[in-house]
């Protein structure tokens, strides 16, 4: 039995290159769609208005399509599992 090393090599390159870059899209995503606590802002009208503090329409579009494309990677990897 022989192990062919270049291509275990190959495949574990490729792997954890994919998994970083999809754990940093999905990281993206998450950040895009996190809203944040309003804010009173300190020298802001006397009546403590909020800001509003959450994404943008922009933002969230971004977010929705970093899911999409990793929703999008899982799907491909699972089609090359079953075929």
């Amino acid at each position: 039995m022989q192990i062919n090393w270049e291509a275990l090599g190959q495949v574990f390159g490729v792997s954890l290159v994919v998994t970083v870059a999809l754990v940093g899209v999905f990281t993206l995503g998450i950040v895009g769609t996190s809203s944040r606590k309003p804010q009173v802002q300190p020298d802001g009208p006397a009546d403590g208005a909020v800001t509003a503090g959450g994404p943008g329409t922009l933002t969230r579009a971004g977010a929705y399509a970093c899911f999409a494309l990793c929703a999008a990677a899982v799907g491909y990897g699972i089609h090359l599992i079953v075929s």
